[in-house]
This record gives structure tokens, sequence and C-alpha cells, in this order.
């Protein structure tokens, strides 16, 4: 075990606030407060922590129209995003980017991106900018399988390879392209027939590993040998996560496109559960320390929202400031 009893702590921390945040927002989008669209990341916490568990403020990651989680576990302000998903002024982006475009720069979150596939050529610009100063840094793009069949990111996989960036790829599995089966979406298949993103992005030459999308420790084992590779200056890899996201494709999908028998099963394995079985079985943490996270975690996000219903909207005559960025 390469965790202390803190980090653990943060990890499971870090989990939690996650699937409180996705949950309040959900009930909050349902009763009409929030403007917009939402695509949420419960069920796939143990991804997003495992990853950004070995991250610093200095390193970067490129999220998704699904990110949230991805925002959390990189250490946004959590106030700050509920402000932002409610459109007020004070948000992380001043209430303009709203769930799908969040950002923060100063935790090194290159921002949401509602563009499929849109993250990894960012990401390939942050670590060239890393390679070229010498700073250490490692830059991680977060995709799903949908993503990972777009042209922008097999270039970036290519690039990453001939330049040797310190560059992560995580390809998010949760079995669906927006609503298309990963059976259907995805030509790469393994000698057993099934489908093989890894497999995909290790043609381009780097190294490419699946894991178990939904055990933290196998997410964090694997990225701690992508991360090593990356800051050592030995180039990019990938890391496949095969993963379960709870939620449709966005909040009020009928979800049509799986069955009765998949939607009663989808919440029967849960990250978070799994987590706490491992560390209290193994007298790591304690039930009594991980009960103080919870309520601590449903503390925070109740402060958030409450912060964000009494915030102000955006002035009118922001509305055309922060369009354009001169350097």
């Amino acid at each position: 075990m390469k965790l202390n009893r803190e980090q653990l702590l943060e990890a499971y921390r870090r989990m939690r606030t996650i699937r409180e945040f996705e949950e309040r927002v959900h009930a909050e989008f349902l009763n009409g407060r929030i403007p917009g669209i939402l695509h949420l990341y419960a069920g796939e916490e143990a991804t997003a922590v495992g990853v950004c568990m070995h991250l610093k403020d200095t390193d970067y990651i490129g999220s998704t129209h699904r990110g949230h989680g991805h925002c959390i576990a990189k250490g946004c302000q959590v106030k700050g995003m509920m402000l932002e998903i409610f459109a007020r002024k004070d948000g992380l982006c001043r209430g303009k980017g709203g769930s799908m475009h969040i950002a923060d720069l100063s935790k090194g979150m290159l921002g949401a991106n509602g563009i499929v596939g849109g993250s990894p050529p960012l990401v390939c610009g942050a670590a060239l900018t890393s390679k070229v100063l010498g700073t250490g840094s490692v830059a991680v793009s977060f995709i799903g399988d949908g993503a990972s069949n777009q042209g922008t990111t097999f270039e970036s996989m290519n690039l990453a390879m001939v330049l040797r960036l310190p560059a992560i790829f995580v390809i998010e599995n949760n079995g669906y392209g927006e609503m298309t089966g990963i059976a259907y979406h995805c030509g790469a298949k393994d000698k057993d027939g099934k489908p093989d993103l890894a497999g995909r992005a290790a043609g381009m030459g780097m190294p490419a590993t699946s894991v178990d999308g939904m055990d933290f420790f196998a997410v964090y084992e694997a990225m701690d040998d992508a991360v090593r590779l990356a800051r050592s200056g030995g180039g990019p890899s990938t890391i496949e996560t095969r993963c379960v996201r709870y939620f449709g494709h966005f909040v009020g999908d009928p979800q049509e496109y799986r069955s009765k028998a998949e939607l009663e099963e989808v919440r029967k394995r849960d990250p978070l559960e799994d987590f706490r079985k491992r560390v209290t079985e193994g007298s790591l943490l304690s039930d009594a320390e991980l009960e103080v996270v919870d309520t601590e975690a449903k503390r925070v996000i109740e402060e958030a929202v409450a912060a964000a219903e009494a915030a102000p909207f955006p002035e009118t005559a922001e509305l055309l400031t922060d369009v354009y960025v001169s350097y």
C-alpha cells in the first residue's frame, strides 16, 4: 500500500464530495433551478480521483462534457463550481461557462469541453510547454469511449509519441458513446472479440493498459506507472478505465438504449462502497473516520448550494467581456 492514512482519507473525501455534488445538482436541475444541461459523473468517481491523487496544481488536465468529477478531483473549489453551474457572477468562470465549460487554470484545470475529443490537442499543448520549459509537469486528457474514436484523439496520441510528450490519455470507458454501445462503435477487438481501446492506443507505440475503473486502487496503481514514465521523460501512455455511469448521458435522458435489467444492475456496484470495504477490512481506516468525511461532504455541498442561491447573476454589461484574450 503506497498511500498513508491521510492520503486514503483525502481520496475518500474527494470521491464522496463528487457523489454528493452530483446527486445534489441532479435534484436541483430537476427542480428547475439550474439552467442549461447537465452530464453527471456519478459512478465514475474512482477514475477521476485515482488519477488526480498523483497530480499537483502545476500539472494539467483536460476534461469532457462530464467534467464535474474531474474538477473536484483536481482540487477546484466546490463553491465556485456550484456558483458557475447556477450561472452566478462569482462562479469559476463568472457564470458564463456553466456545467460543460468549467475551468480553473490556477488548479491546472484547462476546462470541461463540450467538444467530443476536444481535450487531447489541448493537453498536447500543455505537455509540449512542460517539455520545452523543463517544468516537470504532466498533462492528462480525460476522454470517453466515444471520444476515443475521434480523429483529434488519434492525431494527439501520435503527436505525443512523435514528440515524446509527458502526456497521459485516460479513456473512461463507461460503455456508451452518448447512446451508442461500445460493442457497436468500436472496431478494435481483442483476441476474444471484445472492444479493445487500450490495444488501439498501444498501436500508436505507447504503453497502454486497461483497468477496472470502479476500483480506486487499480486506477491509482496504473496512474503511478504512467506518471513516473511521463515525469522521467519516457513519453506518453494510455489508461483505459472500465466503469459505469449511474445516470443517463444527460439529465432527462430516457435511456431507452439500456435494458431494464441493466438499469436495475447499474448501481449494484459502488466504487465508494468498494473503497470503504477495502480500507476498513484492512484496518487502514475506521467506519467512524469515513462517516466524519460523509458528514463533512454533505455540509460542503449544502453551503455551496446556499451560496449559489444567494449570489447575483452577471450584469448585462458583462455579456461581451471575456470573449477574447490578448496575449
